[in-house]
């Protein structure tokens, strides 16, 4: 046997032996540096889709306070005159107002990583900025010149000891995510000298979900009766120059004495004689207005007509049990914003606000508000026979008003106070200086939304009303700037930036 040319080394093979198992160990290493890395990227994962859904929460918390806030109607009392807005915004009498209480019930519904919030804190400030310390949780403190314009809430949310993997090797328990989200409740009356605004001009705004029952710009118990023979004529809702609300406030029980348009409870009642015709047949032009009593198919006094709207697009939103021709649709679901331009003169509108006379609201109005209030007795005009209902029926004694579910609520919740309902309804007010023709189209200005909760129909298709906001965008005369503010409500709500 030949030897080898190169012999091996007796070192050598003494230093792999002493070398033997350092890859075990070198892989052990790596695999416990693997992990750990592993891990650390579960809790950074877990703290970034924990922080997501915080802030998710906050916004949806933020976003249902500011619906309280236009819901209550605290935008139509800008001024505090009835000292009210400490029952929405609270603490009242030691209990959280009615718009914090919902924010912190939303916000403890959405789970944290996989966890309530742990602190939920609902804060308050003015328009401009103005705030009272670092938290305000009593807004009847802010200048009644700024918040009751356009008032804004802050949700701040906070979640302690998040579940985590790596660092509680550690022992580190204190893992915690937090989000704000600030909203506002936005109404373009007078918003260009006050709130946030500082254009010095109104920012218009435009409901996506109308009825389309058009208003005159009349207030029927401002002025109490109007419009009638020896009468003076009603006042108006809203001033169609600036915008502002004209009776600033809130009446309770529905009185016929008015401390403010809050509240107000009347009859709107189709300007249309019942008739077998398909078009309207005005009862009284040009008056917009009639208060007479004893009048054949009209309810009232006090009463505000209304004129058929033109649905010029098809309607959003119908209930598949609701079908019937275009106008009745818009009733049932939704007539599209584009009909309704608020502050825009006919002549500047690319879709022009029209009143149709065309159109016979009668039947279709009776059909529409059953099909989406769920009332089934139109001769029950005292009580619900199946719609939502306000707390008590039509005539509010409590601020914030408290509605009620029907027995046709889809809900269930029968006799159970609800924050929504779809008995609260948006509708045009137009500008009532000028005429209708008497038969046909007639092109208008709308100067302002009226947001009222439907308490009944007859089968006259009269509407018992109670008004829970208004808001007026001027009379488009001086150049409205930017994009309208988009909502269900005339008092559209939005998140924004946190001042």
């Amino acid at each position: 046997m030949k030897k080898l040319l190169i012999q091996r080394s007796s070192w050598v093979d003494s230093d792999r032996q002493h070398e033997r198992g350092v890859t075990m160990i070198m892989v052990a290493l790596a695999m416990v540096a693997i992990i750990a890395m592993a891990a650390l990227s579960i809790d950074v994962v877990t703290l970034y889709l924990a922080r997501e859904e915080a802030q998710r929460s906050a916004d949806s918390a933020a976003l249902a306070a500011a619906k309280i806030i236009s819901l209550s109607g605290l935008t139509g009392d800008p001024a505090n005159s009835t000292s009210n807005w400490v029952r929405v915004c609270g603490p009242d009498n030691g209990t959280d107002g009615l718009a914090t209480r919902v924010a912190k019930a939303v916000a403890s519904q959405d789970a944290v990583g996989g966890l309530a919030a742990t602190t939920v804190n609902v804060t308050y400030s003015a328009g401009n900025g103005e705030t009272i310390g670092a938290g305000v949780t009593d807004c009847s403190g802010l200048a009644s010149s700024a918040f009751g314009v356009n008032p804004l809430v802050t949700v701040q949310l906070t979640r302690t000891n998040l579940p985590s993997f790596f660092s509680r090797i550690w022992g580190n328990t204190g893992n915690q995510v937090s989000a704000t989200a600030t909203a506002e409740a936005f109404n373009p009356s007078n918003s260009g000298t006050v709130g946030n605004q500082t254009t010095g001009t109104i920012v218009p705004v435009q409901p996506r979900c109308v009825k389309p029952w058009v208003v005159a710009n009349k207030n029927p118990l401002a002025t109490f009766p109007c419009d009638e023979s020896g009468q003076p004529g009603c006042d108006a809702l809203v001033d169609t120059g600036t915008g502002q609300i004209q009776h600033p406030g809130v009446s309770l029980g529905g009185t016929t004495t008015s401390t403010g348009i809050i509240g107000e409870t009347f009859w709107l009642t189709p300007d249309c004689r019942i008739t077998n015709s398909s078009s309207c047949t005005v009862r009284n032009p040009p008056q917009a207005n009639w208060v007479g009593i004893g009048f054949p198919y009209i309810e009232g006094p006090p009463n505000l007509l209304y004129v058929p709207g033109q649905v010029g697009t098809t309607p959003i939103a119908v209930p598949s049990s609701c079908g019937g021709d275009a106008y009745q649709d818009a009733i049932a679901g939704c007539d599209q914003p584009t009909n309704y331009s608020c502050g825009v003169p006919p002549a500047s509108a690319s879709f022009p606000n029209t009143v149709d006379l065309s159109i016979n609201p009668v039947a279709a109005t009776v059909a529409g508000v059953q099909c989406i209030t769920h009332q089934t007795n139109t001769s029950d005009l005292a009580s619900s026979s199946g719609q939502d209902s306000l707390n008590p029926f039509a005539a509010p004694a409590a601020y914030p008003f408290q509605m009620l579910a029907g027995s046709g609520n889809p809900t269930g919740l029968h006799g159970t106070p609800v924050s929504t309902s779809s008995s609260v309804v948006s509708l045009p007010i137009y500008d009532s200086t000028q005429s209708l023709n008497a038969t046909g189209q007639t092109q208008v200005t709308f100067v302002g939304f009226l947001q009222i909760f439907i308490n009944a129909v007859d089968q006259y298709g009269n509407m018992k009303v109670t008004v829970l906001n208004v808001a007026g965008c001027g009379n488009g005369s001086g150049g409205l700037p930017g994009q309208p503010q988009l909502g269900n409500s005339p008092v559209p709500v939005r998140l924004i930036t946190p001042p």
